[in-house]
């Protein structure tokens, strides 16, 4: 009885926190007054920006200002994005933000150009609290298991979910993909990836802060995401697995004199990661842009008449409840896919020519 009650209390909790997204989007343009541009919306809420946006009351933002520590042709500059809005003309020591949100100045001829920017924008410091909050997690796991023995009973509740997901992804996945050789070399690697995106997943689909943030819908994240299981599978792979690459088992006029099929397998090598990166990349950004996209019919059919609202917003609410409960089963499945695909690149590299070694040796 207790544990239904919980499960009950947990879902209404998710059920209102999902509901405050058409109340962000309603104070963002002001209470709906305006009329809503759905391409620009989507845009702000799923970009990166130089500070963390909370909500609009009576036309005034209500944001939490981040460092911009930019190189610019008077030096490196460090001040806090709030100085932005500070200013009449939004112009800061020769320096503004463009439509773009992107910090700029000009030149003597009066063109625009970009500066160096190592800022710390609404993403970096969304990757900072996710970084934060899986070592306080594994840090409290680890602690929990420190004074228990192979007997005791099984961990309950929260460390319990921790086990059983490390469990599931180090056994099931893992394990099966790379083999008892290689396994235990990557495993904390994978395992790192997987947590990382879930985390970042779940982060994402919560309109206020500290989530909100669209981290694994931003294709630098996956990019680098991609270019570390690249590098694992490129520098771990087998003699075989090369040979494969510059030398397949193929007929010789495929490789001679014109070389196809090394071209296309050389080919594959980046189009492998590239998958990886588009792949989580796409179907966040997606999900986010449609949720957003469901929020703004509710306003722009109330601008069209309250019957038309009346009768489109509750389909509406609907639909985008279900979208957002729909993306946490995807939060899970793209963290799981990534792991999955990233753990069968690197087994096929680093395993090449095993079994057919095994073979002849038995032979």
């Amino acid at each position: 009885m207790k544990q239904r009650i919980k499960h009950t209390i947990l879902t209404l909790g998710m059920v209102c926190l999902m509901a405050l997204v058409p109340f962000r989007v309603m104070a963002a343009h002001e209470g709906g007054q305006e009329e809503i541009n759905v391409q620009e919306l989507v845009m702000e809420h799923t970009s990166d920006a130089h500070d963390w946006h909370i909500t609009t009351i009576n036309g005034r933002h209500i944001s939490i200002p981040l460092p911009v520590i930019v190189k610019s042709s008077q030096g490196w500059q460090v001040f806090m994005s709030s100085r932005f809005s500070e200013s009449a003309d939004g112009v800061y020591r020769g320096l503004y933000l463009n439509e773009d949100g992107k910090v700029c100045e000009k030149n003597a001829a009066g063109e625009e150009h970009r500066v160096l920017d190592i800022s710390i924008t609404k993403n970096v410091l969304q990757l900072w609290i996710v970084v934060t909050l899986l070592l306080v997690i594994f840090l409290y796991c680890a602690h929990w298991y420190k004074n228990k023995r192979p007997e005791d009973d099984a961990p309950r509740g929260f460390v319990g979910i921790i086990e059983m997901l490390v469990m599931f992804v180090y056994n099931d996945v893992i394990k099966e993909t790379l083999g008892e050789k290689h396994y235990r070399k990557f495993a904390p690697y994978l395992l790192t990836a997987f947590f990382f995106i879930f985390l970042s997943n779940l982060l994402g689909l919560i309109p206020i802060f500290p989530g909100g943030a669209n981290l694994t819908g931003n294709i630098a994240i996956t990019f680098f995401l991609a270019l570390c299981t690249m590098l694992l599978t490129n520098i771990n792979g087998s003699k075989h697995y090369w040979k494969d690459i510059f030398w397949p088992d193929v007929p010789w006029w495929l490789k001679v004199p014109i070389p196809i099929m090394p071209i296309i397998e050389l080919f594959g090598v980046f189009t492998k990661p590239f998958a990886l990166m588009v792949r989580l990349f796409a179907n966040i950004f997606g999900g986010h842009a449609v949720a957003i996209s469901l929020t703004c019919v509710i306003f722009i059919t109330c601008q069209m008449g309250v019957a038309k609202g009346a009768f489109i917003s509750p389909i509406s609410v609907f639909l985008m409840i279900f979208m957002d409960f729909l993306e946490l089963l995807v939060a899970f499945i793209q963290a799981f896919v990534f792991t999955m695909l990233s753990s069968v690149f690197i087994g096929l590299a680093v395993q090449g020519g095993e079994e057919e070694h095994s073979v002849e040796i038995s032979k």
